[in-house]
């Protein structure tokens, strides 16, 4: 793909989104680059560094001179990782605030929630991974303290996955809830 002055932000100057280039067949991905459905790097899929590589190699053509900004990119869609951390973030305060005894209508909630959650999340990957981990694993809503285990016990399922430390889930509530004990979160 070449670049042409139509492909250039009007307000940037900068060349348009290296999702929307092409990489050069004879180029491998880089490492940790995943494919979306339509067969382009998925943003939400990759790491930032992989999916940055990529980038770098997808425009590498497009941008002969062009210095690489340095300044930190938080106003960019998330990664995989930043993505997964907010996604565990949110979902283990769910746990922690839902009720200790829920009514029929809180647990088919809950249930919804996590099926559709489940089908909506970016990392086509991911949502995928999730979805057979939950018909292996029905998800458990019969209150706060069943829900906040089974929700640890599919993050180790991941964390085990990517190679990560396991969480001691008899700590998710002094963690997600409670705060810890040493008062550190006081």
């Amino acid at each position: 793909m070449t670049a042409t002055e139509a492909d250039r932000d009007s307000n940037t100057g900068s060349l348009a989104s290296a999702a929307d280039a092409t990489t050069e067949p004879s180029k491998p991905l880089p490492k940790g680059v995943v494919l979306g459905k339509d067969g382009k790097p998925c943003r939400s899929c990759s790491s930032k560094s992989a999916f940055s590589s990529w980038a770098a190699q997808a425009n590498a053509s497009l941008k002969k001179g062009t210095p690489p900004t340095t300044r930190p990119a938080d106003d960019c869609p998330p990664d995989v990782e930043a993505l997964g951390r907010g996604t565990w973030a949110l979902l283990h305060s769910i746990a922690a605030t839902y009720p200790e005894k829920p009514s029929p209508n809180q647990k088919d909630d809950l249930r919804g929630f996590m099926r559709l959650f489940s089908k909506l999340y970016p990392c086509w990957v991911c949502a995928e991974d999730f979805q057979s981990y939950m018909q292996r694993e029905q998800v458990r809503v019969d209150g706060r303290s069943d829900f906040g285990n089974w929700l640890c016990e599919a993050h180790n399922e991941v964390n085990r996955k990517l190679g990560k430390k396991e969480f001691d889930c008899s700590k998710w509530e002094e963690r997600w809830r409670t705060g810890w004990k040493d008062g550190r979160c006081d």
